[in-house]
């Protein structure tokens, strides 16, 4: 083996916490480096799962991750997984981000600076921390798919993405000519039309997201420091951020920002389920990693 894992115990708030640290293992092995990065990886884990993730996700890249000279931990929120106290979801987990960061540093003192990777609202969780606390030690972030659902902006994407393909789609025409569930589809597009059109008129003012907006500036303080976004094709999260950042005047220009690597994968899904999905996430990942320790280094 290429890697070697150990379980790290911390507190938060008075309750404990549970992780798994990744590291390379001796430097004998051929492909990794002579000795191991500097830049550590603190994986979070988005939505009500744990810290081994979808299909093993977070696992697998982690392993992947140490095996190339990085170390990486991943870790369970309070009240999930292995992790004591009250289940929370990413608005209220920057306590816990700070715990797991301040952990890594003490297990690992030569790691000079960390890069948090989310997917999902996990992605929408690092940059509410990076908007939340000054953190000097986060030196990049690693977004996949970020979460930035409402209700007019799933509308707004379930009319663009998925109703409006289906007009296109004869069977669409066929069923609903003969009576069938199109006509059911087609009371729920005029309905998604409605809050769409709501939408568009108070978007100047809405601030009935607020978690959004926070993201978005969060995301414009990271200027000195670089951002890799990969998104799947095959995703409506993804296409909502999208159509968020596209649309929303907070957001505009923000994924056009020099610091930011925008990486497209067309067919993946959410997760990146498949192993070519997987394999092609862990290698952009270990690319935008040895880009950040080069420009760190320079700075």
């Amino acid at each position: 083996m290429s890697f070697r894992e150990r379980a790290l115990s911390f507190a938060c708030e008075g309750e404990a916490l549970f992780g798994i640290l990744a590291e390379p293992a001796a430097q004998t092995a051929a492909h990794a480096p002579a000795a191991p990065s500097q830049t550590g990886v603190l994986v979070i884990v988005g939505g009500p799962q744990y810290r081994v993730g979808s299909h093993r996700q977070f696992v697998l890249l982690s392993r992947a991750l140490a095996t190339a000279g990085h170390r990486v931990l991943r870790f369970d929120y309070r009240g999930m997984g292995d992790s004591s106290g009250t289940p929370r979801d990413f608005l209220g987990a920057s306590p816990d981000i700070a715990a797991a960061l301040d952990a890594f540093a003490a297990a690992c003192p030569d790691v000079k600076r960390f890069v948090l990777w989310g997917l999902c609202d996990a992605a929408s969780a690092a940059l509410l921390y990076c908007d939340q606390r000054d953190d000097p030690r986060v030196a990049g972030l690693c977004l996949l798919n970020p979460w930035v659902r409402s209700e007019v902006g799933l509308a707004r994407a379930q009319v663009k993405h998925y109703y409006l393909q289906r007009l296109r789609q004869g069977e669409f025409w066929r069923k609903l000519l003969r009576g069938g569930v199109a006509r059911s589809a087609i009371s729920e597009l005029f309905g998604k039309l409605r809050l769409a059109r709501q939408a568009s008129r108070a978007s100047s003012a809405d601030d009935s997201a607020p978690f959004q907006a926070r993201m978005a500036r969060a995301w414009r303080s990271m200027q000195a420091r670089p951002l890799l976004l990969i998104l799947s094709g095959r995703d409506l999260t993804a296409k909502e951020f999208i159509d968020h950042a596209a649309t929303d005047a907070q957001w505009q220009g923000l994924l056009g920002q020099p610091q930011v690597r925008r990486v497209d994968l067309p067919a993946a899904d959410h997760t990146f389920s498949s192993a070519d999905w997987r394999a092609d996430v862990e290698q952009h990942c270990l690319t935008w990693l040895a880009g950040l320790a080069a420009l760190t280094h320079v700075a």
